[in-house]
């Protein structure tokens, strides 16, 4: 299947929109995890300009301004862009794409995004969007989730559906690749940063259970929670039920604490 960049919008568009009233309430948890190294990566500090793109709900902008920051998001989805606006008023949040960035050249001190860069059908247009808006020394920080062999609660579940079910099920535009540190590399040298660096960054995500697990990610993100969708029922059964027995091995106390990781990639704009 040949990569498409406008069929995989579109596809991560309906996903994102049909994620948003959930997202808040499960995964997240997941995503808030990594919001503190991103701020630091970024150096987030008092009366700075920062954006946040794709920008979700809101949460790591929020936390820029909670840092003196006057924090920016952007978010393709109107559904997402809705719930920000209400819980974070201290926000300017705008409906945009990522790959064309409605704001001037050289603006921002700082631009950062959770989990977002992988979303977007081609990593590097964004990335260069990025270097575009940030003034002259300014600083970009992304996080992007780490392959399924470094990231526990991903491989949990795309291994039960390897047992159960079937990975091709799932009809959709394949995405780009963006979850090790090489690839980050590249698109921050193509996108003319500086001073590029990347890093596995590794925590835990407490659930009370592998069902927890499954029904965050099914309802609180968009490609694999159309691959679980795109399952037959008896298949979904059986792999809600692999998905809890395995995680049990996690179990620490009341709850699970299942390893997370995501590749933190930084750089910054010369100055001329």
């Amino acid at each position: 299947m040949s990569f498409e960049p406008e069929a995989v919008r579109a596809f991560e568009h309906v996903g994102w929109q049909r994620a948003a009233s959930s997202y808040g309430n499960g995964f997240a948890h997941a995503t808030a995890l990594f919001v503190t190294p991103l701020l630091e990566a970024a150096e987030i500090s008092h009366g700075q300009q920062v954006l946040d793109v794709a920008c979700g709900p809101g949460h790591l902008a929020a936390a820029a301004s909670t840092r003196g920051a006057t924090a920016h998001g952007l978010d393709f989805s109107a559904e997402m862009v809705g719930i920000a606006r209400s819980n974070h008023p201290e926000v300017v949040v705008t409906e945009g794409d990522a790959e064309n960035l409605p704001y001037p050249d050289g603006v921002f001190d700082a631009v950062v995004s959770s989990f977002g860069i992988h979303h977007v059908p081609q990593p590097e247009l964004a990335v260069a969007q990025c270097w575009r808006v940030l003034k002259p020394g300014g600083r970009v920080a992304f996080t992007v989730w780490a392959t399924p062999e470094e990231n526990t609660a991903f491989s949990l579940v795309f291994d039960a559906v390897d047992r159960h079910g079937d990975r091709s099920a799932l009809k959709a535009p394949p995405p780009g690749a963006l979850n090790r540190i090489d690839q980050c590399l590249r698109v921050l040298e193509a996108g003319a940063f500086v001073d590029g660096s990347a890093e596995i960054v590794r925590s835990e995500w407490l659930l009370p259970n592998g069902h927890a697990l499954l029904a965050a990610i099914s309802a609180g993100t968009a490609r694999m929670a159309a691959l679980i969708a795109a399952q037959e029922p008896s298949a979904r059964a059986a792999i809600a039920n692999d998905i809890n027995s395995q995680a049990e091995r996690f179990r620490r106390g009341g709850n699970l604490a299942i390893p997370v990781a995501a590749v933190l990639a930084r750089g910054r704009k010369a100055v001329d």
